[in-house]
């Protein structure tokens, strides 16, 4: 036999060799970005965020600034003036510049090429470099012409945050607004839909995080809502078709403001045995402003909750986990 010294050099190698290595800590979660849903309870760079306009030597200029999170913007300006009031549209005219707010600065300041911008949340100072001041263009709040528009006579409401809720079993808000992930329960066929949307204020969130939900006509065919504010205005932003057509033009307008989707669907039709002879159809505003004129759908967008047939469909507001919020509902029937 082994010396007892030995055997509990032994026991402990063996020990050693056979024990299990600890198992790892899993990463903590970062934690979700942020979400504002209200323009009474927001964050510091909130002021600053917004659309502003002037004019220098008779050309107009229209810049929008985003907040990013944690003091950074962006600035983005379009000859001309806003998209849907003086840009042509061009986008290589476009200029970006980004900018990193101090922690206790009342402005934020831009840079581009010769060019210094000062926003202090109510005008935009430019100056030229060796020049001296050179433009100035203040703060505009756009409103679209169709919010708060009244149902027409025969239009079927439904949501106003009164009386009339005909998404059932879905969350209402304190305030009287419609909370994402609703159904009609009402179906359509052809008609033209009006309803008015707030996206809510995501500065540290990106791309298909920020503000997202979505409108399915049908239950089918989606047009997207997103917090697309300044960005490029693809198929999967704002106003867009996913994978079958992005908007003419990017109207998104800012976080937090309401904004209205006016449009007119054609379903799509069948012959007696059920094969589809002609695709859906819509013409969309924006805001105002057309962004799908007569667009051809060819099939079903993702996540669509029912095939294409001839039946009607209901609506349905997408729950992606962000506050979006709805009100002022109505449908003419065609």
């Amino acid at each position: 036999m082994f010396p007892k010294p030995i055997l509990l050099v032994i026991s402990l190698l063996f020990l050693q060799a056979t024990a299990q290595p600890p198992a790892p800590v899993p990463a903590e979660k970062p934690a979700p970005p942020k979400a504002y849903d209200s323009p009474t309870s927001t964050d510091e760079d909130f002021p600053f965020q917004g659309e502003y306009v002037g004019q220098k030597d008779g050309s107009k200029m229209g810049v929008q600034v985003l907040a990013l999170g944690n003091g950074e913007f962006e600035a983005v300006g379009y000859p001309g003036g806003l998209p849907g009031d003086g840009w042509d549209g061009n986008r290589e005219k476009i200029v970006r510049s980004k900018a990193k707010r101090g922690e206790d600065a009342v402005s934020v300041i831009f840079e581009y090429e010769d060019l210094v911008a000062e926003v202090d949340g109510v005008k935009m100072y430019v100056v030229k470099k060796d020049v001296g001041a050179w433009m100035e263009l203040e703060r505009v709040d756009r409103k679209p012409p169709t919010l708060g528009a009244a149902p027409p006579p025969g239009a079927v409401v439904l949501f106003d945050g009164k009386e009339n809720n005909k998404f059932p079993g879905t969350q209402v808000t304190e305030d009287g607004l419609l909370a994402q992930g609703a159904t009609s329960s009402e179906k359509f066929g052809d008609f033209s839909i009006h309803l008015e949307f707030r996206l809510p204020y995501m500065p540290a969130a990106r791309g298909q995080g920020r503000g997202n939900s979505g409108l399915y006509l049908q239950g089918r065919y989606e047009v997207q809502m997103l917090d697309s504010f300044g960005l490029e205005g693809k198929d999967n932003e704002c106003g867009g078709l996913y994978k079958i057509a992005a908007p003419k033009l990017n109207m998104c307008l800012p976080p937090l403001v309401w904004q209205t989707y006016d449009i007119d669907f054609t379903a799509a039709r069948f012959d007696p045995e059920g094969k589809k002879i002609s695709n859906a159809r819509i013409t969309a505003k924006l805001n105002g402003v057309v962004i799908h004129e007569n667009q051809e759908l060819p099939g079903t967008t993702g996540g669509a909750q029912l095939k294409e047939t001839a039946e009607p469909g209901p609506f349905h507001l997408q729950n992606h986990g962000n506050p979006v919020r709805y009100r002022n509902i109505w449908v003419v029937k065609k």
